[in-house]
């Protein structure tokens, strides 16, 4: 069932909010399947009255049949299967049928070259998804000949007792964020949450809209924890009684943060599938952690899979060679890291190889990881900067983890992905903070990070 929430013009600002930070919602892929099931009149709408009855449209005669149609052949009628479709269609339904034909050879492509399977596949694609994650399926491997893989003991995440059933899979990453907060709110209460250090934007929007609240450390610093640690000797009750991290940047191939957290969250939009093509999110729990049985107990009551069959197939045939391409990028980055750091040119290289607090890094890192494919640099001077950004002939815009270069800029920073990913300064701190520059600017120069954000 697809729901649409209907609201008043001036909660305009509030839905966006909603819309914006939560991730929630469907997909395109789920969004043309519904388009097309409404005018091929498998679905029907169904209104509710204010006193709780309902209407429903008529109902058609057609059986709807489960998955895409590219995923499907001919249709059903009365529980016969017609094979001739076109025979029966008159004049005003070609331009639909021609783009079904369309659905039918994107359909061939996608599975004569293996590049994504049948729709009844999309149980094993999750399956997959989620062993990957959890670290116990590391080969490019298929999904039609692998049950015995997919069902191996493996686990480099090296947690004892952690296995598959500890990841929960959702459309997005802010989803998955999203998400995790209410599962820790109704796991122990609306509290105040901690945010530590300056995260992505929909993050802190999350913890200081839904909920109680959000005490801010966005410097991350030593003198942060030291006041956190009094307001809790003086008495004040926070959510932090949990500890979230987000992996997206890092990725457990470069890094085992697993031990000293409580949950952790990714965007599999990201580098974990790297293609730009689909979306999805992923909350994992740690079993040794001192909260486990009640979260767990929470997200078996609260958790429902919403992540759509035809996406999951995407990710899982994008990800299946995520181990060699993340050590592609570790590889490339860090070459582009050594060539900058070498340069007259070049003020700041902001990468973890390179940065005063490395030694935290490389207490995390594994004993196979790199510093991964993000990194940050300044110029000296704003000619050099427009120089090199201009000359550098790659994909520009406001993302990371692709599986391209891509760059960003945002006055003497600029930016890439994997050969790569350089992300700089970028002109996404002015979009994502238009309403709150003056802030930013503050928060950045308590950092000595400024970099001429807003010239």
């Amino acid at each position: 069932m697809v729901s649409a929430v209907i609201y008043p013009k001036k909660l305009s600002a509030i839905a966006k909010s909603v819309w914006q930070h939560s991730g929630e919602g469907i997909s395109s892929r789920r969004a043309e399947l519904c388009h097309r099931a409404f005018i091929d009149g498998f679905l029907v709408p169904r209104f509710e009255h204010g006193d709780g009855s309902e209407d429903a449209g008529s109902a058609s005669p057609t059986k709807s049949l489960k998955g895409p149609r590219r995923y499907r052949k001919g249709r059903v009628t009365s529980g016969i299967e017609d094979e001739h479709p076109l025979e029966s269609v008159s004049n005003a339904t070609l331009p639909l049928q021609r783009h079904r034909n369309v659905d039918e050879c994107a359909q061939f492509v996608e599975e004569r070259y293996g590049r994504n399977l049948d729709i009844s596949f999309a149980g094993k694609a999750k399956l997959a998804v989620r062993k990957r994650i959890a670290g116990g399926l590391t080969a490019d491997v298929d999904l039609d000949t692998t049950a015995e893989v997919l069902h191996s003991a493996l686990n480099i995440r090296q947690v004892l007792g952690f296995s598959e059933d500890d990841v929960y899979l959702y459309p997005s990453g802010m989803s998955s964020i999203f998400n995790t907060h209410r599962i820790m709110m109704a796991c122990r209460g609306r509290l105040k949450s901690v945010c530590f250090g300056f995260p992505y934007i929909d993050t802190l929007k999350i913890l200081e809209k839904w909920g109680p609240g959000c005490q801010f450390y966005g410097n991350g610093s030593a003198e942060d924890l030291d006041d956190l640690e009094g307001r809790c000797e003086r008495g004040e009750r926070f959510l932090a009684l949990f500890l979230v991290v987000d992996e997206t940047i890092g990725n457990f191939l470069n890094v085992h943060v697993l031990p000293d957290a409580d949950v952790i969250v990714s965007s599999l939009t990201k580098v974990f599938s790297g293609d730009s093509n689909v979306m999805g999110g992923s909350s994992i729990l740690n079993p040794q952690g001192r909260y486990y049985d009640r979260l767990k107990k929470t997200m078996v009551a609260e958790y429902e899979d919403n992540y759509w069959a035809e996406d999951a197939l995407f990710m899982e045939r994008n990800s299946r060679d995520f181990v060699t391409r993340i050590a592609r990028i570790n590889k490339n980055a860090e070459a582009i890291c050594d060539c900058l750091q070498a340069s007259g040119s070049v003020k700041e290289v902001y990468y973890p190889k390179y940065s005063s607090t490395r030694p935290f890094y490389d207490q995390y890192r594994t004993s196979t990881g790199g510093y991964g494919g993000l990194l940050s640099v300044t110029f000296r001077s704003r000619p050099e900067a427009i120089a090199f950004y201009d000359a550098l002939d790659t994909a520009k815009g406001p993302s990371l983890g692709t599986n391209f270069t891509l760059r960003l800029v945002q006055s003497k920073a600029l930016c890439a992905t994997e050969v790569t990913l350089i992300h700089g300064s970028s002109p996404y701190t002015l979009l994502a903070h238009y309403g709150e520059l003056e802030w930013v600017s503050l928060s950045m120069a308590i950092h000595g990070q400024t970099r001429d954000l807003f010239d």
